[in-house]
């Protein structure tokens, strides 16, 4: 009879799993689905029925618009309620395989999220004069616009966009 000996999580969605048995032992890997993949909900339809407060709808049009000239991507939902730009594959050295959008931001209520700043791209002088925000570990938290200098934004964008195609395949 197998008896469990241990679970260890090693990674967001991958588990570790030990069986053993008086004869036998088993290990394997658990790889869960991603949960945030691109959907086929139109963004800016999003934007309208989403977003309640008309400057955080005017800001969030803006980004869209934005974020499509900064990138040469259109702008796709990812979940319900992220809209990124461009796609990347990415792979861990558990053999866990996927796709997530290279930038992209969402209009929560309380501040946008903004997916700008690339894993191992970090932009410490940009971020010094982008303005009003908050650092998150995988996002920057902004309340309006008006908050940050765009320029510097598009800045963030566009060096996180070369990093990204540099070393991800990206489409």
């Amino acid at each position: 009879m197998l008896g469990m000996h241990f679970i260890h999580r090693r990674f967001c969605g991958e588990y570790d799993i030990s069986l053993t048995s008086s004869n036998y032992s088993f290990s394997f890997i658990i790889m869960a689905k991603n949960k945030t993949t691109e959907t086929a909900i139109d963004p800016i339809d999003f934007i309208h029925s989403y977003v309640e407060n008309e400057q955080k709808k005017e800001d969030s049009l803006t980004l869209l618009k934005l974020m499509k000239e900064w990138s040469g991507y259109e702008p796709k939902m990812w979940g319900p309620t992220m809209i990124g730009f461009g796609t990347y594959q990415y792979t861990y050295d558990s053999g866990h395989s996927g796709e997530f959008f290279i930038i992209g931001f969402s209009p929560r209520k309380a501040a946008f999220s903004l997916y700008v700043n690339a894993p191992g791209n970090d932009n410490p002088e940009l971020l010094e004069k982008l303005g009003n925000y908050k650092m998150a570990k995988a996002c920057i938290y902004v309340k309006k616009l008006a908050d940050i200098d765009v320029n510097v934004l598009k800045k963030l964008c566009k060096t996180s966009l070369a990093h990204m195609k540099k070393n991800y395949v990206c489409t």
